[in-house]
């Protein structure tokens, strides 16, 4: 499988859920709730909701520069900036609700082929302190990229399940719907 083919949907179908949760969030609980609601966390030393969303979008969007071998543009910057903030400076739903709709954006605008590149590349990703990871493009790909995003949606599935969100497993797989087998939905 091509790494496009394995990103690309994963990325978007999962930020398209996690935008779901957040409109499920402002239906179900009064609007002082889902105000406090982006500043919540699992643990006092973990960062809130708002950096959980952000952070998500952040590894989708490095995935598609560093994999394309581009430079990250300052928007990418930016939302870390306002990841790492998060705390003092939340923002809104409606904030939040678009940096998920920009990253999906950019995902559904790239061709087929954007992220193809040999598997056994070369791909050095440093963090903030200074640590350098070397990797290849599959090990990018499988071991840090997808693990990094499902840890950020995952840690907001679970604030918003923590703060009273009703939201389940249909809720976090709704791409699956359309390949049930016709009469096999239970009843009821």
């Amino acid at each position: 499988m091509s790494l496009t083919k394995l990103l690309v949907p994963t990325y978007t179908q999962m930020l398209k859920a996690l935008s779901g949760w957040l409109e499920k969030a402002q239906e179900q609980l009064p609007e002082a709730d889902v105000a406090a609601l982006l500043s919540a966390r699992l643990a006092p030393d973990m960062f809130p909701l708002s950096t959980q969303i952000r952070f998500a979008c952040v590894q989708a969007q490095e995935a598609v520069y560093r994999l394309k071998g581009e430079a990250f543009p300052a928007s990418i910057g930016a939302l870390v900036d306002e990841g790492r903030n998060a705390g003092e400076q939340p923002g809104t739903f409606a904030d939040a609700l678009a940096r998920i709709e920009e990253t999906i954006t950019l995902l559904e605008g790239l061709a087929p082929d954007a992220l193809d590149k040999d598997p056994n590349d070369p791909v050095a990703h440093e963090l903030p302190n200074a640590m350098v990871f070397d990797l290849t493009a599959e090990q990018y790909a499988r071991d840090w990229t997808l693990a990094q995003f499902y840890f950020h949606l995952m840690t907001a599935y679970a604030i918003l399940r923590s703060k009273g969100v009703t939201i389940g497993k249909a809720d976090y797989i709704p791409h699956m719907f359309p390949y049930i087998r016709p009469g096999t939905m239970p009843k009821g």
